[in-house]
């Protein structure tokens, strides 16, 4: 009778964790064929838009807005990163775009969060673990941009890193390094097969909600089983173990995209709290990071800083909330609040996304650059004014 029992449950636990696994690999799949379709779709896009404004503040939304469409601040610090070494782009430039790309790639947790937005209770906490990511940056960004701004803090920090400890080599092949484990070469079959971009874009973005809901049902039965307390236990016994987790298991999967969307359910379901789920995403940040170095290597001095530069931000964020167990509490706080609003009037979080990820930074870029050019079409109005000769 127990034989029986056991030899049941066995092979129902390896259906239920290959479930598992191909619904985490369809959702990596489809954030990487998001990706390249957004670059088949126009492969000089980037640089344009990188290249559109010397305002820190638009680069800041430029960042914030290229990431939340893409979903990968890995993909788009690569890029900046070949931007960079190109030398299309300056390395001061370049900073409040990569502190937009930790804003916007947090963008994919607060959206699986409303797969439960039907289930009061566990909304509020989804939700809450959702924008948890968000404020985490939010806040970083509001410490690090007047330092960056006023000061350099950040630039000046990364080149004399790269000064002191790496050979710059300016060699530059002009194409973008990131790749997600073994899904680029699948990626671009896809985009290759369904011939025209735009239409590869729409397949993927479809494939991306279709890959979040998936993976939201299948996490949330794994979250129900008794197996996982035991790995929770392990994961999250203790701050720093669950910072480490998080740090390693972002490396390997080189997307916190892929990591933070995973605890949501968790957290929603009342198996792990708040509290104890921030250090793991606090070390997700760190984790990400290594696509951009990666992209780096053997380019231009400049590209080597940039990339520093990202893991800077994520580490110096690190450094302001993981000793202190206080300061750890705010962005659980504020995510918290975020999540009870949200219960009492649902609008309230879709206005939130809409308005963080998309209105606000497109509104701005729109008025920065009209106001840009406004004021070259009258410095060059002065400039033919100054040229015309005057007649005697």
């Amino acid at each position: 009778m127990t034989t029986n029992k056991v030899s049941t449950q066995q092979p129902n636990k390896a259906l239920f964790f290959l479930k598992m696994l191909l619904a985490l690999l369809l959702f990596m799949f489809a954030i990487d064929l998001l990706t390249v379709s957004m670059l088949q779709l126009n492969n000089e896009l980037a640089k344009e838009i990188f290249q559109a404004t010397n305002n820190p503040f638009v680069g800041l939304f430029i960042g914030l807005l290229m990431t939340a469409l893409i979903q990968s601040s890995s993909t788009v610090t690569a890029m900046i990163v070949a931007v960079v070494a190109s030398g299309n782009l300056s390395l001061m430039q370049a900073v409040p775009l990569v502190m937009g790309a930790n804003i916007g790639t947090t963008i994919t947790s607060t959206l699986v969060s409303f797969s439960f937005i039907m289930k009061k209770g566990e909304f509020k906490k989804a939700l809450s673990a959702g924008v948890l990511h968000d404020v985490f940056n939010i806040i970083t960004v509001i410490i690090l941009f007047p330092l960056e701004f006023y000061f350099g803090f950040l630039s000046s920090s990364a080149m004399y890193i790269t000064n002191t400890f790496f050979d710059s080599n300016n060699d530059f092949e002009g194409q973008y390094k990131y790749n997600v484990l073994f899904t680029r070469p699948l990626s671009l079959w896809v985009v290759d097969f369904l011939r025209l971009p735009i239409v590869a874009l729409i397949f993927s973005v479809l494939l991306v909600f279709g890959a979040i809901k998936l993976l939201s049902v299948t996490v949330f039965r794994s979250f129900v089983s008794d197996n996982y307390k035991k790995v929770s236990k392990h994961i999250f016994k203790s701050p720093f173990v669950a910072f480490i987790y998080g740090v390693f298991f972002t490396a390997a999967v080189q997307s916190s995209t892929v990591t933070t969307s995973l605890i949501v359910p968790a957290v929603a379901n009342r198996k792990i709290s708040l509290i104890k789920v921030f250090p793991f995403i606090i070390g997700a940040n760190i984790g990400t990071t290594i696509t951009a170095v990666i992209a780096a290597i053997y380019k231009t001095e400049a590209a080597i800083s940039i990339a520093i530069v990202h893991v800077l931000f994520n580490f110096i964020g690190a450094l302001v909330f993981m000793p202190i167990s206080s300061v750890r509490n705010i962005p659980v706080k504020i995510a918290t609040f975020l999540g009870k609003e949200s219960v009492k009037t649902r609008v309230v979080g879709f206005a939130y996304i809409l308005l963080t990820f998309f209105i606000i930074p497109f509104l701005l870029i729109y008025f920065n650059k009209n106001e840009d050019m406004a004021t070259s079409q009258a410095n060059q109005k002065k400039i033919n004014q100054t040229e015309t000769p005057t007649e005697n």
